[in-house]
């Protein structure tokens, strides 16, 4: 039977700071005492933060991971991180003899763009209420989409990123969790040196890692060349083709 985060949680003091690592591993424990391996929908928003949380994870759960990502721009860059994360998970798979699978999303940029506009977010800093409403579409994707399969969990690897955070997406996690049928994975993968194995296995499996979140309202704020993103990802897919 899968675990309802609220129920460790509440042994915790009603002030104390909520340490997610912490909270997944007291998770992990229980199905390893049960003798359980769940079954996770995992979003992810590119291959960089799918390699530890994969890594890891794999360990104790039987894996899918769930590309929804509407919000990056422009689409050749969204299908450049498509076709990286599918190849990642076959790489994945091939050498560490696991079984992950993967799904992806529709992509409808237009809903991501009149979302942001209608709650006048657009010159929201990186990092404040775009973002958060962000990481709220994608997590409602992805609850439902579990629900919908008849997944014990869904959670997200953006909480790998050190620019992400984590308590506020575990936060939004949990209060999606209240209207579906399926239960919220709690996480902060970045711990433990998450981060920095990331790197090491982008490395190692030789994964793109891009300059920019995906969203075109951050990448205009930071000033990032969208032409020449464009032009990349177009040479990166003609060579994959």
């Amino acid at each position: 039977m899968a675990i309802n985060v609220n129920d460790i949680l509440s042994r915790l003091s009603p002030n104390q700071k909520v340490n997610y690592d912490k909270t997944l591993s007291k998770m992990i424990e229980e199905w390893e005492k049960s003798a359980t391996k769940p079954t996770i929908l995992l979003h992810s928003c590119c291959a960089p933060c799918s390699t530890y949380t994969l890594e890891y994870m794999t360990k104790f759960a039987d894996i899918t991971i769930y590309f929804a990502n509407s919000n990056i721009h422009p689409r050749e860059e969204y299908q450049r991180r498509l076709l990286v994360q599918q190849k990642f998970v076959a790489d994945f798979n091939e050498l560490t003899n696991q079984q992950v699978g993967f799904l992806a999303g529709e992509y409808e940029p237009s809903k991501f763009v009149r979302m942001v506009k209608e709650k006048e977010l657009t010159e929201e800093r990186e990092g404040g209420k775009r973002c958060s409403a962000c990481f709220n579409m994608r997590l409602d994707l992805v609850a439902e989409k579990a629900q919908e399969l008849g997944f014990d969990y869904f959670g997200s690897a953006l909480t790998i990123s050190p620019k992400k955070n984590s308590q506020l997406i575990n936060q939004i996690g949990m209060d999606i969790q209240k209207f579906y049928d399926v239960n919220y994975l709690p996480s902060d993968f970045k711990k433990n040196k998450g981060y920095e194995r990331s790197i090491e296995m982008c490395k190692e499996y030789n994964i793109y890692r891009q300059c920019y979140c995906g969203c075109i309202f951050a990448a205009k704020q930071q000033g990032v060349d969208l032409k020449q993103v464009t032009k990349k990802a177009r040479q990166f897919l003609k060579e994959e083709s």
